[in-house]
């Protein structure tokens, strides 16, 4: 599936270096889809990456504390990494 503008998603937190906060997943909507450019396209060559996971979004967060902005993430369906951003994973009937 390509990420388009207006579609929610998860945002995965950094966390804090000490650990006192862990990396959380938060709800997003994109607000910028930009396709890879440069090093970044090269490497998505290199590592074979699906044509939806060949662009970078911008989105804006949704904390319980307020809301937040962010640009030039990577999609990361392992959901591993903070700063990135992945599908809603869903439930299946």
């Amino acid at each position: 599936m390509k990420p388009s503008v207006g579609e929610i998603v998860h945002y995965v937190s950094y966390g804090t270096p000490g650990g006192e906060y862990t990396p959380q997943c938060r709800a997003a909507i994109i607000t910028e889809v930009t396709p890879l450019e440069g090093e970044d396209a090269a490497q998505a060559d290199i590592e074979n990456w699906d044509d939806d996971q060949r662009c970078r979004v911008g989105v804006a967060v949704l904390n319980p504390t307020g809301v937040f902005f962010n640009t030039g993430l990577f999609q990361d369906e392992a959901h591993k990494r903070g700063g990135t951003w992945h599908w809603p994973e869903r439930e299946e009937n």
